[in-house]
């Protein structure tokens, strides 16, 4: 059978997350918190950290970026995100299960989004997980399985989706 007729060959956007890392400064991360509920309507969340640097005065618990994972409207959401990157991505943006991800300059390419004086001008990235019908095997609670080779999303495979949404990949 060849992906087509066969249903579980399909693939289908998981989810999209959207990352801005602000560091220590406390000001850019309540800037970043803003700019991602301007652009999903979702409220987002701090990330913090988990190890202690020294070098870097890094200790546990330090909020250092924000994030917010949309699993519903993601087609939407993903074109608006890949528009402003002029519909182009490289291939290098791919990673070999199948997953994409991509930076955004800033915000204001982002189509229905105004400059906002208080953000000023800020980027974020963008990571998008692909999966196919069954993947839940290897995430479910009670007999966790291993994907076969087969079901898994090649590279290329991921590209041709890609391709199929509009997005040109270099």
């Amino acid at each position: 059978m060849n992906a087509t007729t066969n249903v579980m060959k399909g693939i289908r956007i998981e989810k999209i997350t959207l990352n801005i890392g602000a560091g220590k400064n406390e000001e850019m991360l309540k800037k970043g918190l803003k700019l991602l509920h301007k652009i999903t309507s979702t409220k987002p969340v701090e990330t913090k950290t988990k190890k202690r640097i020294p070098g870097w005065a890094l200790r546990p618990g330090l909020a250092i970026g924000c994030k917010v994972t949309i699993r519903k409207g993601c087609p939407e959401l993903l074109s608006r995100l890949v528009a402003a990157k002029d519909n182009t991505l490289a291939k290098n943006n791919f990673d070999n299960q199948g997953n994409f991800s991509f930076g955004v300059p800033e915000y204001i390419d982002i189509k229905g989004l105004e400059y906002d004086p208080d953000l000023r001008i800020m980027g974020l990235e963008v990571a998008v997980t692909l999966e196919r019908p069954g993947f839940r095997v290897k995430k479910r609670t009670v007999k966790t399985s291993p994907l076969g080779r087969e079901h898994q999303i090649s590279k290329d495979e991921a590209i041709s989706f890609v391709q199929q949404l509009g997005v040109e990949v270099q």
